[in-house]
């Protein structure tokens, strides 16, 4: 080749390369515009959220007697959430859509749900079709209002989760479903999984364990123990319900437990000084009636409320809290001889989804726990639970199946849900 066909060539190669960058600055420009659109569109979200708090909390509190303490800042967290999700753009960047992501929501925390499912499906570009549970229709009519301005995302009302559900696997654009419920729920969905891209469970949590080392903090222990287990009426599937507590330290921790128990009020869920209204879902008193019932040994160390809606704060020490699945307020008390014990106790637990322990685990401990539960929280300090800490059980208590060209692999485990709702492109 010449020197003219030298230079022609590389005058075309200077010219392709200058090209190349300048569409690749067109995509990240792109790009960077439409992450700003998505930032812009779940700021409104959570604007429109903060307008119709009011109406939300007295929805909740007619639906399922939630608080109206409790309800407010489950709003307040969810339009925070919202307003924050620039933190959670890495997790997109670069990655694609699936399309459309569905989800059912549970009864409790309907706010959350939807800033933390939805505000994820819309920061990835996908659209978002979600559907309440029956159990919530005054929250759900408020919710619809709350997203009709707002485009990619879909409140369907007046629809049984069941009909809601089957809809969507009949529903090819619907790529992604996220469901919650009991284990029958779980097996139930995973014969569907072939028609979605991703189906997420979140499975029964049980009765999520705390453990008090010998050489726990008591006084923020107890605190955590308390508010945590009996938040909402204990109607949230990460508050606690065993405590193993080491026989060193039992009778002190029992006894501040109980003085802690005078803040926890049963009342009208429109008191701000209530922790526990009426508990108006038929399924969660079943629960709580069977999980009573099958108590070994019990002695309840307060005095608790038990006529229909009006159940607890039940605060027991057994020696043998039964294995079930449970909402409600209940927290049980195990005294335990050694760490050891209480470790081999808990990791040979039905439902692994969540653990949390107060002072320094024993040789090994830490890291089985970490292994066998989906969410593992060493001496922990808040009341509800971070919204940006990774969510998801072990084993029953939850699982992902991907769908590959047909081919289903299933995953267990805390994940974050930007992350998991978009795809490599």
């Amino acid at each position: 080749m010449g020197g003219t066909g030298l230079q022609a060539c590389a005058g075309f190669l200077h010219s392709l390369e200058r090209l190349c960058h300048q569409e690749e600055n067109l995509w990240v420009t792109k790009m960077a515009d439409e992450i700003t659109a998505r930032l812009e569109l779940l700021a409104k979200l959570g604007e429109s959220l903060a307008r119709h708090k009011d109406d939300l909390v007295a929805a909740q509190g007619q639906d399922i007697g939630a608080p109206c303490a409790i309800a407010a800042f489950e709003v307040d967290l969810a339009v925070e959430h919202l307003k924050n999700m620039a933190e959670e753009v890495p997790y997109v960047q670069g990655k694609s859509p699936y399309g459309t992501v569905a989800a059912i929501f549970p009864y409790d925390a309907s706010p959350i749900m939807l800033a933390r499912v939805g505000g994820a499906a819309i920061l990835g570009g996908n659209r978002f079709r979600y559907s309440c549970s029956s159990m919530t229709p005054r929250s759900a009519r408020i919710l619809q209002e709350v997203v009709a301005p707002l485009a990619k995302i879909e409140a369907v009302t007046g629809m049984k989760n069941q009909d809601f559900g089957r809809r969507c696997v009949e529903d090819p654009a619907v790529r992604v479903l996220f469901i919650s419920g009991g284990a029958a729920v779980g097996e139930i969905y995973a014969k569907e999984a072939g028609h979605f891209d991703k189906l997420f469970f979140a499975g029964p949590s049980g009765l999520p364990p705390v453990i008090l080392f010998q050489d726990a903090n008591l006084t923020a222990a107890v605190r955590f123990v308390v508010r945590r287990a009996f938040v909402n009426g204990g109607q949230y599937c990460t508050t606690l319900k065993r405590a193993y507590i080491h026989r060193d330290i039992y009778e002190t921790a029992k006894k501040l437990i109980i003085e802690q128990m005078a803040d926890i009020r049963v009342g009208d869920p429109r008191d701000p000084k209530t922790w526990i209204g009426p508990l108006k879902v038929a399924r969660t008193r079943a629960l709580l009636d069977r999980a009573l019932a099958a108590l070994k040994d019990p002695h309840f160390l307060v005095p608790y409320r038990r006529e229909g809606e009006w159940q607890g704060p039940f605060l027991v020490e057994t020696t043998e809290p039964p294995d079930v699945e449970l909402f409600g307020p209940l927290l049980t008390l195990i005294p335990i001889e050694s760490e050891a014990a209480a470790v081999e106790t808990v990791l040979a637990s039905r439902y692994p989804f969540l653990v949390s322990w107060f002072g320094t685990p024993p040789p090994g401990a830490k890291e089985a726990l970490t292994k066998t539960f989906g969410m593992v929280y060493d001496n922990p300090d808040f009341l509800f639970t971070p919204l940006r800490l990774p969510f998801g059980g072990k084993g029953p208590s939850g699982w992902i199946i991907e769908n590959h060209d047909g081919h289903l692999s299933k995953r267990d485990g805390a994940f974050m849900y930007s992350a998991e709702l978009v795809r490599e492109k």
